[in-house]
């Protein structure tokens, strides 16, 4: 069984004590969240695939493993012939969550 969620304006695939990393989500570590929207989930009382328009009571639920920063992203600029250049680079605040349920 997996499901399909939206968090921070990305898509994941997901199954029970998967461990995903999000977008920053505001709680403390060892929390328990759920997952604001569930686009479709598979393999639920042999239904096949469910979609969460047709049915809003698809849930997921998180557990919070931890709160840190990502690797770095480097940006690295140059204009040729113009002795110009700049190098800048920043770190996203994330959250690893673990998947304990999906439930209908």
């Amino acid at each position: 069984m997996f499901a399909i969620i939206e968090s921070g304006s990305r898509q994941y695939r997901v199954a029970e004590n998967n461990v995903i990393k999000v977008n920053k989500i505001d709680a403390d570590i060892g929390s328990i969240v759920d997952i604001g929207r569930v686009l479709a989930v598979h393999g639920i009382n042999d239904k096949g695939i469910v979609f969460g328009e047709k049915s809003p009571t698809l849930k997921v639920t998180a557990e919070v493993l931890e709160q840190k920063k990502d690797k770095k992203v480097i940006i690295f600029k140059k204009r040729r012939r113009h002795n110009s250049r700049k190098k800048n680079g920043y770190r996203h605040d994330i959250t690893v969550l673990r998947i304990k349920t999906i439930t209908m």
